[in-house]
């Protein structure tokens, strides 16, 4: 992996469930290197709510257009968020990390009309420590992939990466509050990912990476924020297994 000045990598200790982490992350990888050509082809019909979810994770960042501030996209993927950030924040600067090399490399064809607003860093961000300060912390459906521990220790990591004032904001997949309610939101998701059309194969390769998720419930990780300091922390929207909740410094 590369590293750039905001993250200084270091050794995964292997043991428990640390080893169970490095073991996953290596998974998580390979499957988003795989998939990276074809995944944005089907981002909208896995997503049924592409454009609120998307929307609600751009309307937390309480800055006026026209600030120059900083934004550290964790899990950037092909840059789907950072592109919406970048639009409705045109003077942003914008960091975009992921594990995926393939991804990030997707992400550098949508943003490269951005040139220097945008940096690139091929790195595991809950392993990796958060070197600089930036007014705003993003991700979009990646933090479902770290063990619940690892949300814990990240969400720590977080709030010491911003500024006062700054907010973190996590558009994300979400367990169910109960196994009843889990399986039906799964099942109306899987129906509606169906009526708009997606490719079973798609579909087949979407349920194979979620084998991998560790996904939480919201009131879990909404506690979890609000018990490493987080403030004004809320739930911004949800729809079946997607939501968006943010918290301020």
């Amino acid at each position: 992996m590369r590293a750039s000045s905001a993250f200084a990598l270091r050794l995964v200790s292997i043991g428990g469930e640390r080893q169970n982490d490095a073991m996953d992350e290596t998974s998580v990888k390979r499957a988003f290197d795989q998939a990276a050509r074809g995944y944005d082809r089907m981002r909208r019909k896995l997503i049924p709510c592409f454009d609120e979810f998307y929307r609600a994770a751009i309307e937390p960042i309480p800055f006026d257009r026209n600030d120059r501030i900083r934004v550290l996209d964790l899990g950037a993927g092909t840059g789907f968020l950072s592109f919406f950030v970048a639009s409705s924040f045109p003077h942003a600067a914008i960091t975009l990390v992921d594990v995926s090399d393939e991804m990030l490399a997707r992400a550098r064809e949508r943003l490269e009309v951005g040139g220097a607003r945008f940096r690139f860093v091929a790195a595991d961000y809950a392993e990796a420590p958060i070197e600089e300060k930036y007014e705003a912390i993003v991700s979009a459906l990646s933090i479902h992939h770290v063990s619940d521990s690892g949300k814990q220790e990240l969400f720590g990591k977080i709030l010491g990466a911003l500024e006062p004032g700054g907010v973190f904001v996590n558009a994300d997949q979400v367990r169910g509050e109960t196994e009843s309610t889990e399986r039906r939101n799964h099942d109306n998701w899987l129906g509606r990912a169906r009526e708009l059309g997606v490719d079973e194969p798609d579909l087949r390769a979407a349920l194979e990476r979620m084998k991998l998720d560790h996904a939480a419930t919201l009131d879990e990780q909404l506690g979890w924020l609000r018990a490493r300091g987080f403030r004004e922390v809320a739930c911004e929207y949800k729809n079946l297994i997607f939501a968006v909740y943010s918290g301020r410094k």
